[in-house]
């Protein structure tokens, strides 16, 4: 294995790595889509970095997912468990707006990829409709051996310092082909295709044309040369309509044979019959009657049909029905921003777009993508009162189209090319009746906006603007719990003479939620302090006010022994019968003796580093959570503390994570303890933060404070 995976590191230092270990679980298992995500260093979210089996613009909306989301990559990495969707009712009832954009017949394995405590990403396989319902005992170890393999390679790879990371787009994998030919059988193939005498073509994996024959170059009405290497729908008009790319859709991720008809204008009915594999699609193409026709797939061109890069449009509905699902989950105005740039640009082939409210007079750009940071700084904060389109739009709530330059300039004649586009779309977000802010697309060529496509934007910016409304009202929340909390919070630890210490709290959860994890110091006199951390159950406006009446009764009783404190606070806590339990670990440290006497309620174990290095995790006589029996007794132990040792107090938000067993963990955060060395407490508090990040998705908040004597008063 270690052999294999100094192969794959020679290979490159992209997601060029994971190749090899993709194509073979692919051959080993049937599967036809193989993907791997790999999960960011500094936020919660899981980026497509590999991708085979599957068009990169099928993939689009999935190709950046919340670790939080309700999704299979996402429930799999964050659990750190083997996900299986066995078919389309399991994936209705489990992952509605996944079977909402992809109702088609397929099933699919998600698992995380990971070494020991360290988590870097997840894999997604699909297998065709034929596949039986439940996932084999070969198929489970070859996907379990796949996740280890892919880990073992990005563990290197990051030990290395050339941690693997997603490109703006993923690493597309080569086809799995029964066979390859040389020239003479290609042409042999192709005399024999010429022959039928029904049209032939073949679509590759991206769903472009590859080969066409040409008997179906004349069904279909066109020269080979204007259909070659383009998609059927954008080389003929008359089939840009939903149902002809839904079916090729349906023939991606089923690998099932679909078929459908259509009307090529005026009069003329062709059938088409899809037959899928591993390398592309075969396409038969043969005149029918109407009689026997389904519903068609195409009307006569638009008279207003101008020139347009525009997606068919089925790509712009799939698109805009995954918008409109993942907007009703959007928590935050940051996750409506990105939402809205991952889906709307490639729904309506823009280049760039830049979304805008109304603040204290002013049009404020919140979020923006394919511009850069300086051409943004140039329009942020316009007045109110400026003559500009955005401007306009907001005031007005009527949208503006410019298909050129010179169209804006007519309509606006101080505006100077800044951004490099070449059309725009000003569209009012409006909610309620009032205009809240504007949304900017911009393309990159000349364009001629339909009249339709005019209708599907100013729609979609509604929906974006209920959106944006929700999240702004939800962010001022968001803020207002987490000031209640940063107040209960100590804003600064006391200054104890011949004492260091640095604290750490990093919240961990999203939305309005708010968790009851503190910490403490107290400096009792000249040469002794307390300290104290713990954890109220529950992420909400009652767990943090109980976290405050925690730290007050902490503090009216510090100074008395360990035990008799917890034994107190717990004797308020039942007394107040919040219905919520509490964790709390507390020490007495007295400096001119060097040591600490330390008891818990229920709470993770503390660890101690002493002067030489050597770590160890500091067992205490358990105690029962503050809150559930008042008469309960603690019990306190002694250690030594001389100076150059460190003691670590910790919340489970640092150590606890799916599938990862708790003493093991806390013994994995010993080591790294031990493995920091001599340096600052600050220095060994980040390490400490950055080790639990690296391990594994965190749910939980993080509460951190580290202690160590100087022997200097």
């Amino acid at each position: 294995m270690a052999d294999a995976a100094a192969e794959d590191r020679r290979a490159g230092s992209g997601p060029e790595l994971l190749e090899p270990v993709l194509v073979d679980l692919a051959r080993r298992t049937g599967a036809s889509v193989a993907a791997v995500y790999l999960l960011e260093e500094d936020e919660p979210v899981l980026r497509l970095a590999a991708l085979g089996g599957a068009p990169w613009e099928i993939s689009m909306p999935w190709a950046r997912v919340m670790l939080d989301a309700v999704s299979p990559v996402s429930d799999a990495v964050r659990e750190r468990r083997l996900v299986w969707v066995g078919g389309q009712e399991e994936r209705a009832r489990r992952y509605p707006r996944l079977a909402l954009v992809l109702p088609y017949r397929f099933a699919l394995a998600a698992a995380a990829v990971a070494t020991g405590a360290d988590t870097w990403g997840g894999l997604v396989v699909h297998w065709p409709a034929s596949h039986p319902s439940e996932l084999s005992p070969r198929e489970r170890e070859a996907i379990t051996g796949a996740c280890h393999r892919l880990g073992l390679i990005l563990r290197h790879a990051a030990e290395e310092g050339r941690r693997v990371r997603p490109g703006a787009e993923p690493l597309m994998l080569p086809p799995l082909r029964a066979r390859t030919v040389g020239p003479d059988e290609a042409q042999a193939a192709v005399d024999f295709v010429e022959r039928l005498p029904r049209g032939c073509c073949s679509l590759g994996v991206d769903g472009r044309i590859a080969f066409v024959s040409t008997r179906a170059a004349e069904l279909l009405g066109a020269d080979i040369d204007a259909l070659l290497g383009r998609k059927p729908w954008e080389a003929l008009p008359w089939l840009d309509e939903p149902t002809a790319e839904d079916r090729y859709r349906a023939a991606v991720l089923s690998r099932e044979p679909v078929s459908f008809t259509a009307l090529r204008p005026p009069d003329r009915w062709l059938s088409f019959r899809l037959t899928p594999d591993a390398s592309g699609i075969s396409v038969h193409i043969a005149p029918t009657h109407s009689a026997h026709a389904h519903a068609p797939v195409s009307a006569p061109p638009r008279p207003d049909a101008g020139v347009s890069t525009a997606p068919g449009r089925a790509a712009t509905l799939y698109h805009l029905m995954h918008l409109a699902a993942t907007l009703t989950e959007a928590v935050g105005v940051r996750d409506v921003v990105d939402q809205v740039a991952d889906q709307m640009l490639p729904a309506f082939g823009a280049e760039a777009l830049a979304l805008m409210t109304a603040e204290e007079g002013r049009l404020r750009i919140i979020g923006y993508r394919g511009y850069s940071a300086d051409v943004m700084e140039g329009f942020d904060a316009e007045p109110l009162t400026s003559a500009t389109p955005a401007v306009r739009t907001l005031a007005t709530g009527v949208a503006a189209f410019f298909g050129s330059f010179a169209e804006l300039q007519r309509a606006y004649p101080p505006a100077v090319a800044q951004d490099g586009m070449a059309a725009w779309a000003f569209l009012p977000l409006i909610t309620s009746g009032h205009p809240v802010g504007s949304l900017v697309l911009a393309y990159g060529r000349p364009r001629a906006f339909a009249s339709e496509e005019r209708a599907v934007l100013t729609s979609t910016a509604g929906l974006i603007a209920q959106a944006l409304d929700r999240a702004r009202l939800y962010d001022a929340k968001h803020q207002l719990a987490h000031d209640l909390q940063a107040a209960l919070l100590p804003h600064a630890l006391p200054d104890v003479p011949g004492l260091e210490v640095a604290a750490r709290y990093l919240p961990a959860t999203r939305g309005m939620d708010v968790g009851g994890d503190f910490y403490d110091l107290i400096r009792l006199d000249a040469t002794n302090a307390a300290a104290a951390i713990g954890d109220v159950q529950g992420h909400n406006m009652t767990a943090a006010a109980l976290m405050g009446q925690v730290r007050t009764a902490v503090h009216a009783t510090a100074g008395a022994p360990p035990d008799e404190v917890l034994a107190r606070t717990n004797r308020l806590l039942t007394d107040l019968d919040p219905g919520l339990f509490t964790s709390c670990l507390y020490a007495h440290i007295d400096l001119t003796e060097q040591r600490a006497r330390l008891a818990t309620a229920g709470h993770p174990p503390p660890l101690l580093r002493h002067p030489d290095g050597r770590t160890e995790v500091l067992h205490l006589p358990p105690g029962l959570l503050l809150g559930i029996d008042p008469d309960v007794p603690y019990s306190s132990t002694e250690v030594p503390l001389p100076p150059g040792s460190v003691l670590a107090f910790y919340t489970d938000g640092l150590v606890e994570a799916p599938g990862v067993d708790l003493e093991d963990a806390v013994d994995a955060l010993a080591r790294q303890l031990e493995r920091a060395g001599p340096g600052t407490l600050d220095a060994l508090a980040d390490s400490l933060v950055q080790h639990a990040r690296r391990s594994a998705p965190r749910s939980d908040d993080i509460a951190l404070l580290l202690i160590r004597p100087t022997g200097r008063p």
